[in-house]
């Protein structure tokens, strides 16, 4: 009896669980098999035959090409930045970048929905009924959400893959998760869009592209600036809360 009471468990458990396990499956798969398709010179390669199919079936590019920006970003498959670049190179910096950020961020949910089915529901649940400091760690996370989400996304440094994971993993409320995304990847989807846009030139110069602009002086300290701004609600109730002690 107990094994048969197990087993419907066991299969719910797996099936929320397979999203999750399909994503990591593919982007192993992916990380190996498709580097060389989503390449710099494989976009160096192609480009006069994206133009022609661009400028004979524009909408259809457009949907072609948000469509594949999902798929990149929702199974972290390699390719993202000459995802975002390819975006500029077809469609300049705007639309360019509006497209690019559709895509990344509905990407970035699926992610975010199958980890939360997988193990972030358990995995939050297990946080909210712990006690000491990992619940005030996540006590802490729970009052600035959107101030933490934002930041995730406007720090250089943390991995695209690890921003959309670990919301999951803090009951982060669907509509901030995409709302925090979609606004918070902006500056450095602009960035890499604009470099994407001017890719005709480096073409023509047999160059490459500098994918490390976005840490350049003059566009790093805004997007700080921008991080500092997202952080200042956290650093206030710091402040108010230490003045209440």
């Amino acid at each position: 009896m107990t094994f048969m009471t197990d087993t419907p468990r066991l299969a719910g458990g797996l099936a929320k669980r397979l999203p999750l396990i399909i994503i990591l499956a593919v982007a192993a798969i992916g990380a190996f098999t498709l580097r060389d398709y989503l390449s710099f010179q494989a976009l160096a390669d192609n480009r006069e035959t994206l133009i022609a199919f661009r400028d004979a079936n524009y909408l259809l590019t457009v949907l072609a090409f948000i469509c594949a920006y999902v798929v990149i970003v929702g199974f972290s498959l390699p390719g993202a930045s000459i995802a975002t670049l390819t975006g500029g190179f077809l469609f300049a910096t705007f639309p360019g970048a509006l497209f690019n950020i559709t895509g990344a961020t509905i990407g970035a949910t699926a992610i975010f929905m199958a980890a939360r089915m997988g193990f972030g529901e358990k995995l939050g649940a297990k946080l909210e009924s712990s006690d000491g400091a990992i619940k005030k760690i996540k006590d802490g996370i729970d009052e600035n959400q959107w101030s933490m989400l934002f930041l995730i996304r406007l720090v250089p440094a943390v991995p695209f893959f690890i921003a959309n994971l670990l919301p999951s993993f803090l009951e982060v409320p669907l509509h901030r998760f995409v709302i925090s995304t979609f606004l918070g990847i902006i500056p450095g989807a602009v960035v890499y869009t604009s470099v994407g846009a001017g890719l005709g030139e480096v073409f023509a110069r047999g160059e490459t592209p500098n994918l490390g602009i976005i840490f350049e002086p003059h566009i790093l300290f805004p997007i700080l600036g921008l991080c500092a701004l997202a952080a200042l609600p956290i650093v206030i109730k710091a402040i108010r809360g230490k003045e209440g002690i």
